[in-house]
């Protein structure tokens, strides 16, 4: 991880940003396409750096290896976090860049956000098909929070699976 530093988006990284996220929901098939349905949310991380705050880990020539969004309740990219906590979205790491520690980095630079922000837990929601991420969420200490699993899509059986990690 000595190579990938985590830091805000600039606006030239915003487009990137967006593709990298969408390629990393199609090569675990949580997308089908790179156009259309969740994709296009996926791709929009000018909205996302607009309405919340966009992170990128990045290597040391600045190439853009991967994504996560910071969301405060009550903002439009909530979805599970309440009054006193911060929510993550959308984490992404390139296919090409996996297994060099960026997912881990990009976790633990929301963990330090929340903190900043005086957050007192910080909560996210991954579909339970979502294996990999749920492992490495466990490993740095996140909880399940059963109570608030939802379902994202009504009227189909993908069930969101909602994580917790205490904070104060």
């Amino acid at each position: 991880m000595a190579d990938v530093v985590v830091r805000p988006a600039r606006e030239d990284e915003w487009a990137v940003a967006g593709e990298v996220t969408v390629a990393a929901y199609r090569a675990d098939r949580h997308v089908d396409s790179h156009t259309g349905g969740y994709a296009d949310v996926l791709v929009d991380a000018r909205t996302r750096a607009a309405q919340a705050e966009l992170l990128v880990a990045v290597d040391v020539a600045d190439t853009v290896l991967g994504t996560v969004t910071v969301v405060r309740p009550g903002t439009p990219y909530a979805e599970v976090s309440r009054p006193g906590e911060v929510e993550f979205r959308m984490l992404a790491v390139s296919p090409g860049a996996r297994g060099r520690g960026v997912g881990e980095a990009l976790v633990l630079a929301v963990v330090a956000r929340a903190r900043e922000l005086g957050a007192r837990r910080l909560v996210m929601s991954s579909s339970e098909r979502m294996l990999t991420a749920h492992r490495l969420y466990r490993r740095l200490g996140f909880r399940r929070l059963p109570e608030r699993d939802w379902l994202p899509v009504p009227g189909t059986d993908v069930v969101a699976c909602a994580f917790s990690l205490e904070l104060a």
